[in-house]
């Protein structure tokens, strides 16, 4: 057997998520079809993690083992595999790696962007967030700093999951202003169900100041998911960078 690392992206509207479910199509299920069909046996992919429902990916992992002598020539089998996909989900790279690597537990770091349009753009409308208030920026990474000196975001974490820790390491946490777009970027050796949309939607209450950075530090501090903001739409978050070591790859 050999294991592989498959590099993808997808648009995630008409998907309910990365992860297999039962009744709902996810692009697990579309891409473990796809590459059984083209390898000719069961091949079940892991992913580097979870994606919700309506959420998009410019940067998804995920490995496989295969009995299959995979081709050669890689731009053939990618141009193959790219086939038989939909349009929405993209295959870009597939490297041979350690039998032991592991898509979801030996990412290093993960990187996340949200991202908000202020002024109304119906060719956004499925990829950024329309958010016409206007937003004190200034205070809004005044909080992605406070961010950084917590570890535990049990506040930003959808409830009843089954992780043994809520804490997190955050590397990276700013928003980026271009005219009416506004990006969030946010780096952590983690991620848990919801946090990154939870985060943005009480950022967002930071900056129409409908708290103030000591609210934010007590929503933190509480580790309760009721004290803090909605979350944003999943339409306007990306998975956008997964770090693994270099030692993995063969």
């Amino acid at each position: 057997m050999a294991r592989f690392f498959i590099f993808l992206q997808y648009k995630g509207t008409a998907y309910h998520g990365w992860q297999f479910q039962p009744n709902a199509i996810t692009v697990q299920q579309v891409l473990d079809e796809k590459l059984s069909i083209l390898l000719r046996e069961k091949i079940e992919t892991t992913g580097a993690g979870r994606t919700d429902t309506g959420v998009h990916a410019k940067e998804f992992t995920a490995h496989f083992d295969t009995n299959n002598n995979l081709p050669e020539n890689k731009e053939h089998f990618l141009f193959k595999i790219n086939c038989l996909l939909p349009d929405d989900i993209s295959v870009y790279n597939i490297i041979k790696v350690k039998p032991v690597a592991h898509a979801r537990f030996d990412a290093i770091s993960r990187t996340y962007h949200y991202h908000i349009v202020t002024f109304k753009d119906p060719f956004n409308k499925e990829f950024a967030y329309y958010f016409p208030w206007k937003l004190n920026i200034l205070k809004m990474n005044e909080a992605g700093k406070n961010l950084m000196e917590f570890t535990d975001f049990t506040s930003f974490s959808k409830l009843h999951t089954d992780v043994k820790t809520n804490n997190c390491k955050i590397s990276e946490a700013s928003w980026e202003v271009t005219g009416h777009k506004l990006v969030f970027i946010i780096t952590a050796d983690r991620f848990l169900r919801n946090m990154v949309r939870a985060i943005v939607g009480t950022m967002l209450d930071i900056g129409r100041e409908k708290l103030t950075m000591s609210d934010f530090s007590n929503v933190i501090e509480a580790k309760n998911r009721s004290f803090a903001g909605i979350s944003a739409p999943a339409h306007g978050l990306y998975l956008n960078k997964i770090i693994y070591p270099a030692s993995l790859f063969e």
